[in-house]
């Protein structure tokens, strides 16, 4: 019924094309290990699941860190200079997030990602290197692909992916197929793809003129920290890319190799390294207050939290998650045409972050301006679809009299989890209730001491006054019909009702149909 009542689900149709492309599809020969594997996605699809999932993807981890263009050239740069020696031309694309969790993802078709707090953790060019050449490898090798081949055949839907609310009643997610993109760079790799990642990344860093050591180096800060347990780690590279022992190990033994089969003046690139990060070095402190800022509101030491806020604000007053932060509390506190102001000075410094069009639609809403409320939360809902922007665009929908928008607002977020989710389903079924009031109603009819019974239960999940019965029957010939009424009834309770039918064992009866024909909430 689900299926039914709230639409389909787009996870079906990705599912639909892998099952369908699995009786067209065979072995292929890996183009990085050189491996024969059975594929179930074409590379013109890899390449159109990542190009598809690579803005949404950005979004949900942050967007991208543009205070520094600068640093996103440089490490494109490097990117291409390996991406040009791999074993694979996919239309590799490299960007910063703006997130302070150490962290880095490849998406299928070559779309990478690293995060500004993991630049700030590496020590050179080499290091940066080696990151880089492990997320191409996980793209060329189709560590991701496979990854979901596997997730779609074994549970046939992507795994829904929660986001920080602006609303702490409610649990935020990402709605329809962008959740896929969030699902596949959250995923964990396993030890095979892993080591092949080390072991084949460190090959294109040789050959761009890399010195190998650094994935070794690299592995062994990755241990010492995953061995200390640091929380930032834990949640960030160590979720997807699990450092092991056996992996400095197998580090060391490939650069080893490498070095006594290739002798060259290996590249560190310290120097360009510490020039390039220059700029975000000198607002490490501004990061640093804004995180604590975050971690403050999580514990609801609002005032606290803004003091740290503001101080981000003076060292880096460039810096639009700073401002959006600040506009955050400012909802949190109920001002809301402060908070407007706030969210449009974000927007000034980046207009292609879906949390400000969110957070500003949130609050015009509140404040009964409609049309801008909308606007808004289209926008944000363009750039990530989001269960909270969805619900809200329902309410404005229904408040303007489109219950077919709102049916479909309310149903794609019905589909997420948590108790926005469950709201979603009661404005739904109380929408469709109206349209579609007998998909809601189990009829159990017999008789009972001669007379035509129905038991009418109420499986809506919602408590009715009345639900209006009908009744119809061809009895010897005759077209027979009636309505009734029932009381009120709470979800789950049966209504016995008679439609005033005497009949026995001569009587023809022929073609009875007993249906709730409307409610009344």
């Amino acid at each position: 019924m689900r299926d039914k009542t709230f639409g389909v689900n787009p996870m079906r149709g990705l599912f639909g094309t892998l099952l369908l492309t699995i009786l067209i599809s065979g072995c292929a020969t890996n183009p990085v290990t050189g491996k024969s594997e059975l594929t179930f996605v074409s590379e013109s699809e890899e390449i159109s699941i990542g190009s598809r999932q690579y803005l949404p993807a950005q979004q949900s981890q942050g967007g991208t860190y543009d205070v520094d263009p600068e640093l996103t050239r440089y490490v494109t740069e490097v990117g291409k200079r390996l991406a040009t020696v791999s074993d694979r031309a996919l239309p590799y694309e490299f960007v910063v997030i703006n997130d302070s969790t150490p962290n880095a993802w490849a998406l299928p078709g070559g779309k990478i990602a690293i995060n500004r707090g993991l630049l700030m953790q590496l020590e050179n060019e080499a290091e940066l290197a080696a990151v880089l050449g492990h997320e191409i490898v996980h793209a060329a090798a189709r560590h991701g692909a496979r990854a979901m081949e596997r997730a779609m055949l074994l549970q046939g839907a992507v795994m829904l992916t929660a986001l920080g609310s602006k609303d702490s009643e409610y649990s935020n997610y990402i709605v329809g197929g962008a959740s896929i993109g969030a699902q596949l760079i959250s995923q964990r790799y396993g030890r095979q793809a892993e080591l092949e990642a080390d072991r084949y990344g460190m090959e294109y860093m040789a050959q761009a003129g890399y010195d190998p050591n650094a994935a070794v180096s690299l592995q062994e800060k990755f241990v010492a920290l995953k061995d200390g347990q640091s929380p930032h780690w834990l949640e960030g590279l160590f979720a997807s890319h699990p450092p092991s022992a056996e992996r400095v190990q197998k580090n060391t033994e490939k650069s080893q190799e490498i070095r006594a089969l290739q002798h060259k003046d290996w590249e560190v690139g310290q120097a360009r390294y510490d020039h390039q990060l220059a700029y975000l070095e000198s607002k490490k402190e501004a990061y640093q207050s804004f995180d604590q800022a975050n971690t403050l509101l999580a514990d609801k030491e609002i005032a606290v939290a803004l003091n740290r806020i503001e101080r981000a604000i003076r060292l880096e007053s460039a810096e639009p998650r700073f401002l959006g932060l600040k506009a955050d509390v400012l909802f949190q506190q109920k001002k809301y045409s402060n908070a407007i102001s706030q969210y449009s000075d974000a927007l000034k410094h980046d207009d292609a972050y879906y949390e400000y069009y969110l957070g500003r639609g949130l609050s015009h809403s509140k404040l009964g301006n409609r049309s801008k409320a909308k606007t808004d939360l289209e926008k944000s809902n363009s750039l990530l679809p989001t269960a909270l922007a969805t619900n809200e665009l329902g309410n404005l929908a229904l408040n303007e009299g489109d219950r077919a928008s709102a049916k479909q607002y309310f149903g794609e977020v019905a589909r997420t989890s948590g108790s926005l989710s469950e709201a979603a389903r009661q404005s739904f079924v109380r929408l469709d209730l109206s349209d579609n009031p007998a998909s809601y109603f189990r009829v159990q009819s017999q008789l009972r001491e001669g007379q035509f019974f129905s038991a009418i239960t109420n499986n809506s999940g919602l408590r009715v006054k009345s639900a209006v019965v009908q009744f119809n029957a061809r009895i010897n010939g005759e077209i027979r019909q009636a309505s009734r009424r029932t009381g009120p009834l709470a979800n789950g309770q049966t209504a016995g009702l008679y439609p005033g039918w005497a009949l026995s064992e001569t009587d023809l009866v022929d073609g009875i149909n007993v249906r709730v024909l409307s409610v009344t909430l």
